[in-house]
């Protein structure tokens, strides 16, 4: 993750350029832990690390307490300071993209919390490797989206939303093959449904990368996306056949 180049103006209260610089420190730590926990939950669910799975689950605290800090810190500044154009949409931008990181945070949590579940089962390496290429794909767009965050480029976070199907695409590809191999082997239900729902969690990280790149765009332009987003995501129209 690069460093913030984005230089504003320098305001007259010295103070006040700290406070928003505060919540720019506090942005970059949560994308740092949220990829690490994403990272580090899929490691664990790889290899049943109960021990890392359990440590992604506790550091989920930090990420929450970071996103009310922010929040607290971003209400503070609107009432002190009566924040005008760019800083304002800064200040906005802030709690939109904290809320998203903090919800990566929730889908690392969510799939750390079934390694113990699937402990001593039977995970075909297909879709386990399936699972790491899905997870690949999100951790990619949620590091170039919070450089575009650090750079405030709009192309880069108009790039990043545009790529969103790519993800959508291969979570739609995996389902039909989890649902393939629950038919072949009841035995597998169990393994593979957690499986699933850890596909579904990774997919919900691409969202999430999506969404603060449209949020980037809006920070750095002052406009909305108004295109549609591309979604490749077909898995509620699956069909199996038995």
């Amino acid at each position: 993750m690069v460093e913030n180049t984005t230089t504003h103006a320098a305001h007259t209260v010295s103070s006040y350029d700290e406070e928003l610089q505060f919540l720019v420190r506090r942005i970059a730590e949560m994308g740092g832990i949220s990829e690490r926990m994403v990272e580090e939950s899929i490691h664990a669910l790889v290899n049943s690390d109960a021990g890392l799975s359990q440590k992604v689950i506790s550091d989920d605290l930090i990420l929450d307490d970071a996103e009310r800090q922010i929040g607290e810190k971003a209400v503070l500044i609107i009432a002190k300071r009566q924040p005008m154009a760019s800083d304002l949409r800064d200040i906005i931008g802030s709690i939109r993209i904290a809320a998203d990181l903090e919800r990566v945070g929730d889908m690392a949590k969510n799939i750390a919390k079934r390694v113990i579940a699937v402990q001593g089962m039977a995970q075909p390496k297909k879709l386990v490797r399936g699972l790491e290429h899905l997870s690949e794909l999100a951790l990619t767009q949620l590091k170039e989206v919070l450089d575009a965050y650090s750079s405030r480029s709009p192309e880069l976070a108009k790039s990043i939303r545009e790529r969103d199907d790519e993800i959508d695409a291969i979570y739609t590809s995996l389902f039909r093959e989890l649902l393939t191999y629950m038919m072949e082997d009841p035995r597998n239900i169990t393994a593979c449904t957690h499986l699933l729902f850890c596909a579904k969690n990774i997919e919900r990280i691409g969202d999430h990368a999506t969404n603060i790149a449209e949020t980037v765009y809006y920070m750095a332009t002052g406009s909305q996306l108004t295109s549609e987003r591309p979604k490749d995501d077909e898995s509620a129209t699956v069909v199996v056949e038995s």
